[in-house]
């Protein structure tokens, strides 16, 4: 099973790597898709960087580098992994990773904020959830195990 993993480099996200560690531990062939997406640069920051190439550059950096401790613990458990870091709004862009490598699942964490701020708000989990055409698995905060009969 080909799963992509968007890793933010949060608490969070990182039990959702170590949730597909379980999964592949308990004997779920498995191929990982690790993606970070950066936000776009503002106004103020084309404006005082002056080269739009700089500001990739340090997005392409600070995504490789949040990617790197998810990366070690999935080469800990001798699980290969492909990487990417990208660049756009986090739940459409992680969409069209997921389709562009055809994974069959999406593991991402999710902060558990209330219904009424992800409502208001929206939550890059919750559209995802919603965008994705595979299942979406949300590893909440705190979760220790897969379900029952998993293990």
């Amino acid at each position: 099973m080909k799963i992509l993993l968007p890793v933010d480099g949060s608490a969070v996200s990182l039990e959702a790597v170590r949730f597909v560690i379980r999964m592949a531990d308990s004997g779920l062939e498995t191929r990982v898709v690790l993606a970070n997406v950066q936000e776009p640069a503002n106004l103020y920051e084309l404006v005082v960087a002056h080269d739009p190439k700089v500001l990739e550059r340090v997005s392409a950096s600070a995504g490789a580098h949040t990617l790197e401790v998810a990366q070690a613990l999935l080469a800990e458990a001798d699980l290969d992994c492909e990487s990417e870091v990208a660049s756009g709004d986090p739940a459409h862009t992680l969409v069209d990773i997921l389709e562009r490598h055809a994974c069959d699942l999406v593991v991402m964490g999710a902060s558990g904020t209330s219904a009424l701020r992800s409502a208001l708000l929206g939550s890059v989990s919750n559209e995802v959830l919603h965008a994705a055409g595979v299942p979406v698995m949300i590893v909440k905060s705190g979760q220790e195990s897969p379900p029952d009969g998993a293990q």
